[in-house]
């Protein structure tokens, strides 16, 4: 069900925020991709904590992208990591050109 669940939020021209509102990563990495105006419709912030299965969500997390921890972010069907790899990407020049690839920007 947590597999389901999550590709069912996926799509190739979207960018995916799993996330916990009381974590600060979380708000980060939600206010740097706002900052950068992505196109509407192209960006959703799923709330973990709205699911009774947060625990299997975040354990079927470590098995497919190596961590558990949030925010999962996602860019098109593709999990780039979480804040400190969206960060790195942003600084990169790298994070810009993903986004334009999906048609976000």
């Amino acid at each position: 069900m947590a597999e389901q669940f999550v590709k069912s939020k996926l799509a190739p021209n979207k960018v995916v925020v799993f996330g916990k509102p009381g974590c600060p990563y979380c708000h980060k990495a939600m206010d740097l991709l706002n900052e950068l105006r992505l196109k509407p419709g192209h960006m959703e912030y799923v709330d973990l904590t709205a699911r009774s299965d947060t625990n299997e969500i975040q354990n079927y997390f470590q098995q497919t992208t190596g961590a558990r921890t949030v925010p999962r972010i996602f860019i098109g069907e593709k999990c780039i990591g979480g804040y400190t790899d969206l960060e790195s990407l942003y600084r990169s020049g790298e994070l810009k050109s993903m986004l334009e690839k999906i048609g976000a920007l």
